[in-house]
């Protein structure tokens, strides 16, 4: 094992997680996460440059984030693994590769094809998936509150202003539906840490037309982003 330098920990002034962590990457989300967390008199702790929510409970979950991007998401993932977390549900969305998955649907990927250079630093002997039980759970109780869900393989990278018309065919051509800025690092981290993750993703544009489909600043978009947190939230609930 490398003798890194710096070591995730947690500080003494910092949130102990006993609970399951819902992690949301989109800075979009802030707003009306804060205000539902406001809601549900939630503790707020320190996190970096991003938000920790403590919902009072019989036993408490945690609402983290936003972190955009896989440098950004890692160092928040690392930080809260090292406060305790050990199941965390990722809340997130991701741009659709062919018609197989259209914008509005949700999308966990099972696999990942990486482009982003995170991940690469954190060493496995198997390929980058969920945690097989996890992903398992979320899927059975979105799908019986009526949100259906649909799994595949999702490429991760770091350049969005890249994604080339060349790739999209590539890619979709061989069996990858998605493509997103986190999976890939989230996943191999939480592998290499020993905890349970899995993640949940909004399609929130489809780049296999000939111009570019984005729905993620519309109204219905947001709106429907928001209530799936929110039974995200609860699902998590279920999992202690």
């Amino acid at each position: 094992m490398p003798d890194v330098v710096i070591k995730p920990s947690r500080r003494v002034n910092e949130a102990a997680i006993s609970g399951p962590v819902l992690f949301f990457v989109n800075p979009g989300d802030v707003a009306p996460i804060a205000s539902a967390a406001k809601r549900l008199k939630a503790i707020r702790h320190p996190l970096f440059y991003s938000n920790l929510f403590e919902i009072p409970g019989q036993t408490s979950i945690w609402w983290a984030g936003p972190a955009l991007g896989s440098p950004a998401a890692v160092m928040v993932l690392e930080k809260l693994i090292a406060c305790g977390a050990t199941k965390i549900i990722v809340h997130g969305c991701c741009g659709s590769l062919g018609e197989a998955l259209r914008a509005g649907e949700i999308f966990m990927p099972v696999s990942a094809f990486s482009e982003e250079g995170t991940s690469s630093h954190y060493p496995l002997s198997h390929s980058i998936a969920p945690h097989e039980e996890l992903h398992q759970q979320v899927v059975k109780q979105l799908s019986a509150n009526g949100y259906p869900v649909k799994e595949g393989a999702v490429w991760t990278t770091d350049a969005p202003y890249r994604e080339t018309r060349a790739k999209i065919l590539a890619y979709n051509g061989q069996g990858i539906m998605a493509v997103d800025m986190e999976f890939s690092a989230l996943a191999a981290v939480a592998a290499f840490r020993n905890v349970r993750l899995a993640s949940v993703m909004l399609v929130s544009d489809e780049l296999y037309h000939q111009s570019w489909r984005p729905l993620f600043q519309t109204k219905g978009f947001k709106r429907k982003s928001k209530e799936i947190f929110l039974l995200l939230s609860r699902i998590a609930c279920n999992l202690i």
